[in-house]
């Protein structure tokens, strides 16, 4: 199934976007950009048409959807003004700069009765497909422990540019990558949202900027005049329901061999464990087998894994869209994330562990109760950081 697409973001993710939407078949009708050079590269590359303005772009008919791929903040104001123009929504994580902002989404959309999508795309990758599919079927039985890590070898992106300028992007490696191991580690083990944390969070590497020393820069070259205020290296371990515990760690700039660089999700159970890598294809489950304990390392589909998960990203929105059904990753689901974020940064700045309490969340978005009951306003879930 297809649908028509406008995209909102012309830089680098937006053009990612732009192609894994194009292996899923869907019509890319039109692009919008401040930086009006962008906006025409994309425009030409992609085949769209280069809106003059964000008002053309969302009066156009044939836009069904918009992907929004702009600075952090940007997303609560964009996200509010397509979906006041009836446009469902890809939105790209983190969902905004604060839960006050992404409960701003959550009522535009309850008010729209629209579809919002996260960009959670790490769920996505086949190997946490299969590691869910383990976990569920039970072969891990009751878990207990989750530990995540993505560590970079001298590669804090965009390195004075919004990146890393706190006011636009809210925050660091946490917000760059920590988030999509928050909510990857609750969506493997269909955990409730986790009730205290432990948080660390450092700034080592990025300052000065001409004396930073990096193998590679995503969103490069470094702008030597620009800013560098936020974290580059965040620890954390957060306590969920019962004894289950999740151990995350991720950084910028580590200072380890290049081979040394392992990022990986280990999953431990009390009848069986997993070990996975997002993007190379790794995934080993141990487990007992007739009172034998062994190792078993499933094959996974060959080809990129990274194409693979944009790709069925975009097939899932699409079929969101389509069908006006839940997204896989919903309003809800990026509340949490950054519900945890906010306790992650608080902790670390008292030093101290903190509570993070959800008030009146439900796992079932109030946007696709709308759907299927019909109007009638849904009351929006609060969410605060108790300290």
């Amino acid at each position: 199934m297809s649908i028509g697409l406008g995209f909102v973001g012309c830089g680098i993710i937006g053009a990612v976007h732009a192609e894994a939407s194009g292996r899923s078949g869907q019509h890319r009708l039109a692009c919008f950009d401040c930086d009006a050079a962008k906006a025409g590269e994309f425009a030409a590359r992609f085949g769209c048409d280069n809106s003059q303005s964000l008002e053309q772009l969302l009066s156009n008919p044939g836009v069904q959807a918009v992907v929004i791929a702009t600075p952090n903040d940007t997303h609560c104001e964009l996200a509010i003004s397509a979906l006041k123009a009836g446009k469902d929504i890809l939105l790209e994580k983190p969902m905004a700069l604060s839960v006050s902002q992404c409960q701003q989404i959550i009522a535009a959309a309850e008010a729209a009765n629209r579809i919002v999508q996260l960009g959670f795309v790490c769920r996505q990758s086949p190997t946490a497909r299969l590691a869910r599919s383990f976990i569920a079927s039970g072969r891990l039985g009751r878990i207990y422990h989750c530990r995540a890590s993505l560590f970079r070898r001298r590669g804090i992106p965009g390195l004075g540019r919004w990146f890393t300028t706190k006011q636009s992007s809210g925050g660091g490696v946490l917000i760059d990558i920590g988030v999509h191991l928050i909510d990857l580690l609750l969506h493997l083990t269909d955990s409730p949202p986790p009730q205290r944390i432990a948080g660390q969070a450092a700034s080592l590497f990025g300052s000065p900027i001409d004396q930073y020393r990096y193998t590679d820069m995503w969103a490069g070259p470094p702008n030597l005049n620009g800013v560098f205020d936020v974290d580059d290296h965040a620890t954390a371990l957060l306590r969920g329901d019962g004894d289950l515990t999740f151990d995350i760690a991720v950084s910028w700039a580590a200072n380890i061999p290049a081979q040394a660089v392992n990022e990986g999700i280990t999953i431990l159970g009390d009848r069986g464990g997993l070990f996975l890598h997002l993007w190379d294809g790794r995934i080993t489950l141990t487990s007992e087998t007739d009172g034998v304990l062994g190792d078993f390392t499933p094959d996974v589909a060959p080809g990129s894994a990274w194409d693979a998960a944009w790709t069925r990203q975009h097939d899932l929105f699409a079929e969101a869209v389509s069908n006006r059904t839940a997204p896989p990753a919903g309003v809800f689901d990026g509340l949490i994330a950054q519900a945890v974020v906010e306790a992650w940064y608080e902790s670390a700045r008292l030093q101290r562990e903190v509570e993070i309490n959800i008030d009146n969340f439900t796992k079932t978005t109030a946007v696709q109760s709308r759907i299927e009951n019909g109007p009638g306003m849904v009351p929006s879930p609060s969410a605060t950081v108790h300290r």
